[in-house]
């Protein structure tokens, strides 16, 4: 088969279609050659190894959070910091409850190796890094300006700890939620009812208060 598209391309492209459909456990080297109509040797001349193959289809799903992030802060990039965070949040955790395969894929760094750079593109971290320092600035940016309000009673922890730790709460309650864990401890709708939407947003709403102190203390 071949539609045009540059073979490391389209072998990429496969990867993301079985990630979507079947889950990480079906991306084998020869199985995506299978579908990309090669033979199963030819992978290796675009990737060397599982891993780096693995780490390309990984970057397609940084790439397209990016995308989602970038459109919901573009309108004001200049705006409430707070607001900001929670448009984050709630894209974040939105992309992965709707691509939950290709979310877990993303952040599996045992499985994924940084890519190589002698072909030009970028190393996967180069994708990853940038997205946490964005959520870093914000934080910092929020705490610039609730200081010049009123300045904290003490020695508060660094924007990037902060940041860190609203990640890694935002990552398990994606988790947690897509497992049905969430929604069964709080007695929620199932992740797949409309209504549990509204459940998910006040659980954002509330981790980002947590983490950045409520919005009138």
């Amino acid at each position: 088969m071949d539609d045009g598209t540059p073979l490391r391309e389209r072998l990429v492209d496969v990867g993301v279609e079985i990630v979507a459909t079947e889950g990480i456990a079906a991306l084998g080297l020869r199985e995506i050659a299978r579908r990309a109509g090669v033979s199963h040797g030819a992978p290796r001349r675009y990737f060397p190894t599982h891993r780096s193959l693995l780490s390309a289809i990984a970057g397609r799903g940084f790439d397209a959070l990016k995308d989602r992030l970038d459109t919901c802060l573009r309108p004001d990039p200049d705006g409430d910091p707070r607001v900001q965070v929670c448009l984050l949040a709630d894209v974040y955790v939105g992309f992965a409850v709707e691509h939950r395969p290709m979310f877990e894929l993303m952040f599996r760094h045992d499985l994924l190796d940084g890519g190589d750079e002698a072909d030009g593109r970028p190393r996967l971290r180069e994708k990853t890094l940038p997205l946490f320092a964005s959520l870093v600035a914000l934080v910092a940016r929020h705490r610039q300006t609730t200081a010049a309000r009123r300045p904290p009673p003490g020695p508060e922890p660094a924007p990037d700890v902060v940041a860190a730790a609203l990640w890694a709460n935002l990552h398990g309650i994606a988790q947690l939620w897509s497992w049905g864990s969430l929604s069964l401890t709080l007695d929620t709708p199932s992740p797949g009812d409309p209504k549990a939407r509204e459940s998910l947003a006040r659980l954002i709403a509330r981790t980002v208060d947590a983490h950045l102190g409520p919005v009138n203390p």
